[in-house]
């Protein structure tokens, strides 16, 4: 007899957890740099949403980037500090030749990469309640969202062992 068992509903949280426990990598990460620098090659793809509360770019990068940016932290940034009472962290660089310090909090990302080890997170967009509103597209969005929880999986930025 072959039956198929819907896995129970959870009256606890785990994805949130889990997701905040990733979120904590990308906290000791950034506050080893501030306080060591990026050894070797390695270096930081920070992608965030700059309509989060909290979140403070120039007002010409919030202009050219409405809704998403993507940082990298490698050669020229300066004075990153992690904030951890805050939940965010800040760094100064350098647009155009035109410097910026730029505070995001930790909830705002979506994604954290370091190439050089092959290691990379996705986090979920923050939930439209926890967002600026955005402009209005033209035309209504046709697909649903996606009610499925996202799993993030490390398994393609582990490096193989021989």
């Amino acid at each position: 007899m072959n039956e198929t068992i819907a896995p129970a509903e959870s009256l606890l949280p785990y994805s949130a957890w889990a997701e905040e426990a990733l979120r904590a990598v990308v906290v000791e990460a950034i506050d080893h740099a501030s306080k060591n620098g990026l050894p070797g090659d390695h270096h930081f793809y920070l992608t965030f949403r700059t309509g989060f509360p909290g979140v403070s770019i120039p007002g010409h990068l919030k202009a050219r980037y409405p809704q998403e940016m993507t940082i990298v932290l490698q050669h020229k940034f300066w004075d990153l500090k992690a904030d951890r009472g805050a939940g965010s962290f800040s760094v100064g660089l350098s647009f155009g030749g035109v410097p910026a310090t730029l505070v995001v909090p930790f909830k705002a990302l979506t994604a954290f990469a370091d190439p050089q080890a092959r290691f990379g997170l996705r986090f979920p967009a923050p939930e439209p309640a926890e967002v600026a509103p955005l402009p209005q597209a033209e035309e209504p969005a046709t697909e649903p969202a996606d009610p499925k929880p996202q799993v993030v999986s490390l398994d393609a930025f582990r490096r193989k062992r021989d």
